[in-house]
C-alpha cells in the first residue's frame, strides 16, 4: 500500500500491527541467535518488548527518521490514553512504545520490509552491546 493509504489508518490500528511486527522480530532474533528452552525464549522476549524498553528504542530511532517516520512517530505517541496504561509502564514509556509500534506497522503497510529491518537492526544492535 502506499504511504497515503497506510496515514490514513488511526496510529493505534497501525500500533496493533507494529506490536505483532516487532514482537515477530524479537523473537525471529532471538530464535536465530541460540537454540534454547522455549521459557527461556519467552523471558527474553519478554523483556524486549516491553514498554520500558520499547521507550528506550523510541529514544535511540528518533535522529535517525525521516520526516515522514518522525510524523507517524508523533502521531502514535499522541495517540495513547492514560487509561491503557500497562502497570509495568509508565504514561510516557507507554505513550512512546505506542509510538514505536505504530512506526513498524506503518512500515509493514507500506511494505518497506528493507527499512523496517534497517530500523530493528539499529535496535538490536543497542541490546548486543548492552549484553556484552
Amino acid at each position: 500500500m502506499d504511504p497515503h493509504q497506510a496515514k490514513q489508518y488511526s496510529p493505534a490500528s497501525m500500533a496493533f500491527l507494529g506490536d505483532a511486527v516487532y514482537s515477530e522480530l524479537v523473537r525471529r532474533r532471538l530464535l536465530m541467535a541460540a537454540n534454547m528452552p522455549i521459557g527461556k525464549l519467552h523471558k527474553q522476549s519478554v523483556a524486549y518488548v516491553r514498554a520500558a524498553y520499547q521507550a528506550r528504542a523510541y529514544d535511540m530511532l528518533l535522529p535517525v527518521l525521516d520526516d515522514a517516520e518522525a510524523d507517524i512517530l508523533r502521531r502514535g505517541r499522541n495517540s495513547t490514553h492514560t487509561r491503557n496504561t500497562p502497570k509495568s509502564a509508565d504514561i510516557e514509556e507507554y505513550s512512546k512504545a505506542t509510538a514505536l509500534e505504530a512506526l513498524f506497522g506503518y512500515l509493514r503497510l507500506t511494505g518497506d520490509e528493507g527499512r523496517l529491518q534497517e530500523l530493528f537492526d539499529t535496535i538490536w544492535d543497542d541490546i548486543a552491546a548492552d549484553s556484552r
